[in-house]
């Protein structure tokens, strides 16, 4: 397949969600190593994301695909962009 040419590996991750508890985040269902490095998504209540059907339909397309492990590398998004606005 064409998109394994360009392909990224990825580690291993884990998806958990928790609430923050006294300014700490605490994990619901999982532990994690002392020292794990972690990026904390938190929901922002003043703004959203609106999308068509449509634009949500890509969206969990492209989902689909990441999950599969069809993606590209960062520079070749790089160069993908680069090209479109020459």
């Amino acid at each position: 397949m064409p998109w394994q040419a360009n392909r990224s590996n990825l580690p291993s991750m884990k998806i958990a969600t928790g609430k923050v508890v006294d300014g700490k985040v605490v994990l619901e269902g999982v532990a994690l190593e002392e020292g794990a490095s972690v990026t904390v998504l938190a929901r922002d209540d003043e703004g959203g994301l609106d999308l068509t059907p449509e634009q949500e339909a890509e969206l969990l397309l492209s989902i689909a695909e990441a999950d599969r492990g069809e993606t590209v590398s960062a520079d070749e998004v790089r160069a993908r962009l680069a090209r479109r606005h020459d």
